[in-house]
């Protein structure tokens, strides 16, 4: 069995919670390992908030989004979460102006004024990749292995 969910988040900071207990109450439910379930939501956190500050064009009017709803708006970022097997992928895209060169080219030392969530993300998966979509934003994917609690839903089904 496989679970994926998707969310369409404004940019604001009190999405960033909200995604995270949904990560959390999934992999609770599922049986994950509390261990890796907490690495996961750290990094889930980071990258939305990182898409938060960062991931629009323009400021979020309190309204709501720019652009009628659409998550690839200036209002708006996108998280997609998949636990499939033994691997959890986690990808958060906004339409902001994308990362820094150096970012996607991952030459950024780890003390900088900013990036450190970025690199907190590195430590906690197992692999991680920043991309830009030119004229569309960023994304940012990472994957985790997962271990399981014994008698776990997901693993025995």
């Amino acid at each position: 069995m496989s679970i994926w969910w998707s969310l369409h988040l404004r940019r604001e900071a009190a999405s960033v919670p909200l995604a995270r207990r949904l990560l959390l109450g999934t992999m609770e439910t599922a049986g994950v390992d509390p261990d890796i379930s907490f690495d996961l939501s750290v990094a889930l956190s980071e990258a939305c908030a990182n898409a938060v500050e960062h991931g629009g064009r323009e400021a979020v009017p309190r309204s709501g989004f720019t652009d009628g709803g659409s998550p690839e708006g200036t209002g708006a970022y996108h998280v997609t979460a998949y636990l499939d097997g033994d691997r959890c992928r986690i990808e958060v895209s906004d339409s902001g102006p994308g990362f820094p060169a150096a970012t996607v080219a991952r030459r950024r030392p780890s003390l900088a004024e900013h990036g450190r969530g970025l690199h907190l993300i590195e430590e906690l998966a197992d692999h991680v990749r920043f991309r830009n979509r030119p004229g569309r934003g960023a994304v940012v994917s990472f994957d985790k292995m997962l271990k399981w609690r014994d008698g776990a839903l997901l693993k025995v089904s």
